[in-house]
């Protein structure tokens, strides 16, 4: 329960910032001329094709260990899934006849983004950080159980894996129960987002 606390938090943080700062690139990108789009569409290309615990990895490699960098390392890993995202739907949202049509009318650009756009491309995202808040977790606990996350004390789940490995013939429990809480609340946050996405696409 208390590893709980460290565990959900780091996965919560680090979900909004990189959701935060996915979606500000992804919604530039959408809206800006063609040579910006280029350039920062090829560099979410770019980041998209390492795989998102290297990145954490290498982010933590110039920082120093522990809660705050393990926060910034997944933001910045899971920053490009979110922002191609927002990319993709800001693109489809700008072509669309609504917006076309609000254009012809002569309204500013500055309430165009804010009336038509924002609302439509960013409907999606709470959906899809919810299932992303699961991989968030699973890459942070693997960050820590090698021991670049909370340092021990802190129980966090990673790390409470890593220190109980050692012991689990005499001491399986300690292994074995953050594991399964950890397992499970994956699984949950996966299932809660499935069945959100579900709905949003008007699906039973």
């Amino acid at each position: 329960m208390h590893g709980a606390r460290y565990s959900l938090s780091i996965g919560v943080i680090s979900t909004l910032l990189s959701v935060l700062s996915g979606g500000i690139l992804g919604l530039v990108a959408g809206l800006s001329p063609r040579a910006v789009d280029e350039v920062l569409s090829r560099a979410l290309d770019v980041l998209s094709a390492f795989p998102e615990v290297l990145l954490a990895l290498l982010f933590i490699a110039f920082t120093e260990p522990g809660t705050p960098s393990l926060i910034m390392a997944i933001a910045l890993a899971f920053a490009p899934r979110y922002g191609r995202i927002v990319r993709a739907q800001t693109l489809l949202v700008r072509r669309s006849g609504y917006v076309e049509q609000a254009v012809t009318f002569g309204l500013s650009r500055t309430r165009l983004v804010w009336r038509h756009i924002l609302p439509n491309v960013l409907g999606p995202l709470p959906i899809l950080a919810t299932i992303g808040l699961g991989s968030a977790i699973v890459n942070a606990s693997a960050l820590s159980f090698l021991g670049m996350g909370p340092q021990p004390p802190s129980p966090e789940w990673g790390a409470m894996l890593s220190e109980s490995r050692n012991y689990l013939r005499v001491a399986w429990w300690a292994a074995i129960l953050p594991g399964a809480t950890l397992t499970i609340t994956v699984i949950s946050l996966t299932a809660v987002g499935r069945r959100l996405q579900r709905r949003f696409e008007g699906r039973r």
